[in-house]
């Protein structure tokens, strides 16, 4: 889901990670686009798609009625080597 959203904005989905309550995304994208338009596009389409598959061990896990908190994180990696930032989402647990 991720990574389809990703492409729509001509973006890439690098990797993937985290824990049962939130989730690491690195990801390249254009300065054309505006990171909380991205954001808002990953969490409602993923919210919409997983919802419709009616996980039982989702509806324990939302935030209310919602699956994704209203709120994010995003960081500028800068000058940062892409591995070392790979590396640091790849040492978090993957969600189940």
């Amino acid at each position: 889901i991720f990574d389809d959203v990703c492409k729509k904005f001509e973006a890439e989905l690098v990797e993937f990670d985290g824990e049962d309550d939130y989730v690491h995304l690195l990801v390249t994208y254009p300065p054309k686009v505006a990171i909380s338009s991205l954001v808002n596009s990953l969490k409602g389409v993923s919210s919409r798609l997983i919802r419709k598959k009616q996980y039982p061990s989702i509806s324990k896990q939302l935030w209310g009625s919602a699956l994704w908190s209203p709120s994010y994180f995003a960081g500028s990696c800068g000058g940062a080597p892409i591995e070392i930032i790979r590396q640091y989402i790849e040492q978090q647990n993957t969600p189940h």
